[in-house]
């Protein structure tokens, strides 16, 4: 069988595994033991433990768990609430500032804790509850939580970001120093939409009371005096002094990505123990359990997807199907968009984990050929991922907050989350007009990549 054929059929076996049932890692594996038997050697069969030993031996996975441990600190304390308190309590005079401190809320989050179902669970625990009985429709308070969630595969630390930068040998800071300015960039889209869907929803409400005389609780202004909302901050700086922390270890150059991420876990167990007073055995083993059973699940992940990579590779599939895209003669901006609609469908039905791993042997090579910057593509590529968070049939979010509210409709909640999903698309349409909003940073700390 030719290359064509071999590669249709392990795209035809992968989709059969998938839809199975299967868990993702249990069907990548299977898929790969499958195609080694019949096209490799027999003597590859007995080093597959291994290969996969030694392709998940990077000193740059090691912060994967040590960031999984920080972000399951914040996440099994009180930290969401209190973040979101805070916040609110400052922006509460502003139209829809609740709306937008939850997504600052989110954002900070993410930063603290690499990781979206977290943020999600997290923040909107405390901010979905909060909206509602503050007027806010289902459908909008489930769809900022979910759509400021996805900012936690954007900020550093984020754990799609550490797999990215292996996958295409990239520098992990200069990619965490990348994803800042365009996370910035949809938090302020994201907020001026909290804004404008907060004044059509309070305009409404007003124009039914002056018709019926129905009073509506949006209606209603919250108000916090100077002094309740600095009593808010003590529980906060420690936290933003944390990720302060973290951030200035690494890209200062005193420690390197998993050194930081050992940091920034022990700061977590130890600030989480001296506010929240979890220290004993009994706290600590909801938070080490929730970092083991994550981190097997995402181990076992990446050490399946990299498997299966090295079939694909060494069956020559992904090497043919990148010389068949450059072959096709698509202009660099058209084969950049042949790209990212082929990641939209994937997100469809993978975890962005896979999309990487899976990808990226296939796409890397014709855009390197076609000169875009690899770094640059990245933050393009997580955006587009983040899409796949919130979107149907597969939207990991959206099940996320079916759990937090489970009161409110997934269709309301899909509905909620739409606009949020055209937004990342109009940043993903900016980010190609002004790449320096992605690239300027890591240029400016780290000065310019000569790789390019």
């Amino acid at each position: 069988m030719n290359v064509l054929g071999i590669g249709v059929s392990y795209a035809v076996a992968t989709l059969f595994a998938m839809f199975s049932g299967m868990p993702i890692a249990f069907a990548l594996g299977a898929v790969a033991l499958v195609f080694m038997g019949i096209y490799m050697p027999t003597a590859s069969l007995d080093t597959v433990t291994q290969d996969v030993y030694e392709e998940m031996s990077s000193i740059t996975l090691l912060a994967i768990p040590l960031f999984i441990l920080k972000g399951a600190a914040i996440g099994k304390s009180r930290a969401g609430q209190d973040l979101y308190t805070a916040l609110h309590a400052w922006l509460h005079r502003v139209p829809g500032g609740l709306g937008i401190a939850n997504v600052f809320a989110c954002a900070l989050f993410a930063a603290m804790a690499g990781s979206s179902p977290a943020t999600c669970s997290a923040i909107g625990s405390a901010g979905i509850p909060e909206m509602r009985k503050r007027g806010y429709s289902g459908g909008f308070a489930a769809g900022i939580i979910a759509a400021g969630g996805t900012l936690g595969i954007l900020l550093p630390p984020s754990i799609t970001m550490i797999l990215f930068a292996v996958a295409a040998e990239k520098s992990l800071g200069r990619l965490f120093l990348a994803g800042i300015g365009p996370a910035l960039l949809l938090v302020l889209l994201f907020g001026c939409y909290a804004v404008l869907r907060f004044r059509k929803e309070y305009a409404a409400a007003h124009a039914a009371y002056n018709e019926t005389g129905a009073t509506s609780v949006i209606l209603k202004r919250d108000d916090f005096s100077f002094a309740e909302r600095f009593q808010v901050l003590p529980r906060v700086l420690p936290f933003v002094i944390l990720l302060t922390g973290v951030m200035v270890a690494l890209y200062g150059g005193y420690a390197t990505p998993s050194e930081t991420a050992g940091l920034g876990g022990l700061l977590a167990l130890l600030l989480i123990a001296l506010i929240y007073g979890v220290w004993r055995p009994t706290d600590l083993t909801p938070i080490l359990t929730s970092t083991i059973r994550e981190s097997t699940m995402l181990m076992m992940i990446i050490g399946m997807s990299l498997l299966y990579s090295y079939v694909m590779s060494y069956l020559h599939i992904s090497q043919s199907a990148a010389e068949a895209i450059v072959a096709m003669n698509l202009s660099r901006w058209a084969l950049l968009a042949a790209i990212l609609v082929m990641v939209v469908v994937l997100g469809f039905f993978l975890p962005p984990v896979s999309i990487i791993l899976m990808t990226a042997p296939i796409v890397l090579p014709p855009l390197r050929a076609a000169h875009f910057d690899i770094i640059w593509f990245g933050v393009v590529m997580t955006i587009v991922m983040e899409m796949g968070l919130i979107h149907p049939p597969v939207g990991l979010n959206l099940f996320v907050i079916r759990n937090v509210a489970p009161d409110i409709p997934l269709s309301e909640v899909i509905w909620g989350t739409l606009p949020f999903v055209l937004l990342m698309m109009l940043a993903v349409v900016v980010l190609c007009f002004v790449p320096g909003i992605s690239t300027l940073l890591p240029d400016l700390v780290l000065g310019p990549d000569g790789s390019r």
